[in-house]
């Protein structure tokens, strides 16, 4: 993915937040507060969260506000009357609003949900900070296809992919011999597989170092989020997969390294807050002020790395074999750990079944080429079924 800086952004840059009531998105929310001045909202979206959306209009004084859920319109409406800023809902809304002319789009709607909206955005030749993996999970072909035509440019927000960013030279990206995606591990690196047997969802979205929602305190806990990097920096960088190795560093101050023909490691550190990431994209090409803490090293004392264990975690596996088959592959992995991760969340399967039931949906699924978006929505929602069928047969 070749990146080249834009010219000066306009002052003030017209952003979009898809998904500001999430993780993500209340934190691009905070930076803009605490940049008055320099940035404009002109649509803020959310799925359910009427309260919190509200309360973020009000605040910014988007043009428009959608809620993605219609049954959810009239309390969002009521909330913002007299307000004057402009309330629509559903899925086409949700499309709509991230077609409007901002300079600079937050990607945070969670899940396979993000897409077309993404899509939406790429196709305008907007600034994309891209803080949902599953663009480019289940249909990084297609996304990267249309980034190059409209002229998009694409901003990892995950820390990790974030950190890839600023020190990967791709003016000379021959000279990269390797990239290395760092995790935490979750907060059952320690247990053995008897113990996870029995972990609660209260335990698995008890993250040990991030602050993320339950979904993808899920997919750390499983080392599924891992799986779901590696497919996305495939995508995002000029790295073949056999190159793009996974470290587990617990402490979660390096946030990944890229590795140099020359021997050369080269990392990118800082404490463990979103801010950093999303500030970065959201100033690039100049760098925006953040209240994350600073790193004391001294303090730190040690910063520790391991292997990850294929045994215990085999969403690791499951991942990498999908981006290998390639095609429609990674979109069925997706769908699949989706709908067991909200299984677990609801206490219908245990923590182990997770993977197994997305490998199952993989066995039973043969592979198929990726040509156009109707085959991916085809795809998602028939490993989706799978999976639900998997569950209730346990």
């Amino acid at each position: 993915m070749a990146v080249t800086a834009p010219k000066p952004a306009p002052r003030p840059r017209r952003v979009t937040i898809l998904g500001s009531t999430g993780s993500v998105g209340c934190n691009t929310v905070d930076l803009i507060e605490r940049n008055a001045g320099a940035f404009t909202v002109e649509a803020l979206t959310a799925y359910t969260n009427v309260d919190l959306l509200a309360q973020q209009a009000r605040s910014l004084h988007p043009r428009v506000v959608v809620i993605g859920d219609p049954a959810r319109y009239r309390d969002l409406k009521l909330a913002l009357a007299g307000t004057g800023i402009e309330v629509a809902a559903g899925t086409a809304a949700l499309v709509e609003a991230a077609a409007l002319p901002s300079d600079w789009v937050m990607s945070a709607i969670v899940g396979a949900a993000g897409l077309e909206p993404t899509l939406a955005a790429v196709r305008r030749g907007a600034v994309i900070a891209l803080a949902n993996k599953e663009c480019l999970v289940c249909a990084g072909d297609l996304l990267m296809k249309e980034v190059r035509a409209g002229g998009a440019v694409v901003l990892p927000v995950d820390s990790e992919h974030n950190a890839i960013f600023q020190v990967f030279d791709f003016d000379r990206a021959e000279q990269v011999e390797r990239i290395i995606l760092t995790a935490s591990g979750g907060p059952f690196r320690c247990l053995d597989l008897a113990a996870m047997a029995h972990v609660t969802p209260q335990q698995a979205i008890a993250h040990p170092n991030w602050d993320m929602g339950a979904k993808i305190s899920v997919d750390s806990a499983t080392m599924m989020n891992k799986g779901l990097e590696l497919i996305e920096a495939k995508h995002l960088f000029p790295v073949p997969e056999e190159r793009i190795e996974i470290l587990i560093h617990p402490q979660s101050v390096v946030h990944s390294l890229v590795g140099y023909v020359d021997g050369s490691l080269l990392a990118q550190l800082g404490s463990p807050d979103m801010r950093t990431p999303i500030a970065y994209a959201l100033g690039w090409p100049n760098r925006l002020a953040t209240p994350a803490n600073r790193l004391d090293l001294a303090a730190l004392g040690n910063l520790t790395f391991e292997a990850p264990d294929p045994v215990r975690f085999p969403a690791l596996r499951l991942a990498r074999q999908s981006l290998q088959t390639g095609g429609l592959t990674p979109t069925i992995l997706n769908a699949a750990n989706e709908i067991a991760v909200h299984g677990f969340l609801a206490g219908r399967i245990g923590f182990l079944a997770i993977a197994e039931i997305v490998e199952r949906v993989l066995d039973q699924t043969p592979p198929a080429p990726m040509s156009d978006l109707d085959v991916v929505r085809e795809a998602d929602r028939r490993a989706r079924a799978a999976a639900e069928q998997l569950i209730a047969a346990r």
